[in-house]
């Protein structure tokens, strides 16, 4: 074997580029030849023929494409030497190979982006590394609808960073603007790939929901994060909440727990953080869980509703059920409220009787109506003073 053996082409000693970089290095060489070899056709036409500049510069243009208008053409000898080998030998077969050269590049091109590892230029983006073990194309569908429905995130770019999709991405998720890049979180080749230092949001999804041990991949991820100083920007799922803990002390901004079902969870950790806990405490009885108390709403208006229930340290009301069984979400505060049932979010280790309730709002009836007597009181004492005061003059 020649160990010293020239290659076929320069470039192939490169290995360190990738093949679109060689493919551009090599289109940028070749129109820096034809741009030469057009500039000295122009000057030599431009001498030797009795044309002007810009008649010369249009006769070696519409020569380089094969137009052959017949408008112009070269007189002299050496203006027909040059024309024949600078432009239909030299330059037209550099033409050629320049677009050659670009179909080459297209095609590679869309085959990088099917396969994820074509690099996109991206700024103030979503990252979501991982992707669910099943159901993935929904979750990412659902997210993708519910994240740009939210003023300011109408157009923001979402970057998937997973080892799946080694075909492309579904065409579902193409069509909506969704891309993807084939690595791993913890590879930090990957993380500068996706460009996490300039993203908006970095999302880390559990590689198995139902498996606790996902979390430690999780963690790694985490970690290679916030060494980054992109923990603040970093919304983590955790399987085991035992683990919270440790997500919590490297700096990691949000931690919840896997909900497949419902994106719009880690949607609302994104667009409102903080607003992820509620809801996750809606699902559960550890903290507060929302009641439903049966009972009869006519005489009271919605926050007159919500301020006896506050006051007296019961929880917080959500919504009411009409007299035709619909749940009804933050209806108007000033209209009475005609209804048979409440549902009220309350401390899970001391859910109050529907009787408390009832109680509670009793006493408020009470308080209304000595509030209001004491304010038509207070409104008469307060028209008869100037009476008074005319009949004393």
């Amino acid at each position: 074997m020649q160990r010293n053996r020239r290659p076929l082409n320069p470039e192939h000693q490169e290995t360190h580029l990738p093949m679109g970089g060689m493919i551009r290095r090599r289109m940028k060489r070749l129109f820096a030849i034809l741009g030469g070899l057009l500039l000295v056709q122009v000057l030599i036409i431009w001498a030797v023929e009795d044309l002007e500049l810009f008649e010369a510069a249009w006769l070696t243009m519409t020569t380089l494409v094969t137009v052959g208008y017949g408008d112009y053409a070269p007189q002299t000898m050496i203006g027909r030497f040059s024309t024949i080998v600078l432009m239909f030998i030299t330059s037209i077969t550099l033409l050629t190979l320049i677009v050659s050269d670009y179909i080459e590049y297209r095609f590679y091109r869309r085959e990088r982006i099917l396969s994820g590892r074509w690099t996109y230029k991206m700024n103030d983006h979503i990252i979501i590394i991982n992707t669910p073990q099943h159901g993935g194309d929904q979750y990412f569908m659902r997210f993708a609808s519910q994240i740009r429905a939210i003023p300011g995130y109408q157009t923001i770019p979402i970057m998937i960073l997973t080892r799946q999709f080694p075909m492309g991405l579904p065409t579902e998720l193409s069509d909506i603007g969704v891309v993807h890049y084939h690595g791993a979180g913890f590879d930090p080749e990957a993380l500068k790939a996706v460009h996490a230092g300039s993203a908006r949001h970095i999302i880390v999804l559990a590689a198995d929901e139902a498996d606790a041990s996902s979390d430690s991949l999780t963690f790694d991820i985490a970690h290679r994060l916030t060494e980054l100083n992109l923990g603040n920007h970093t919304i983590v799922e955790c399987v085991n909440d035992e683990n919270r803990g440790r997500f919590k002390a490297l700096g990691v901004r949000t931690t919840i727990r896997p909900v497949r079902t419902y994106p719009e969870i880690m949607v609302r950790s994104v667009v409102a953080p903080g607003s992820e806990k509620v809801l996750e405490d809606l699902f559960n009885y550890e903290h507060d869980h929302p009641h439903r108390y049966d009972l009869t709403l006519d005489d009271l208006n919605w926050a007159d509703i919500v301020s006896a229930l506050v006051r007296h340290g019961i929880g917080t009301a959500l919504a009411y059920i009409d007299n035709d069984n619909e749940v009804i979400c933050h209806p108007p505060t000033n209209e009475e409220i005609e209804g048979k049932g409440l549902i009220v979010l309350v401390k899970s280790a001391e859910t109050p009787e529907v009787s408390v309730v009832e109680e509670a709002l009793e006493r408020y009836r009470v308080f209304l109506k000595q509030w209001r007597a004491h304010a038509a009181a207070r409104e008469t004492g307060e028209a008869e003073e100037p009476a008074k005061n005319n009949s004393t003059r």
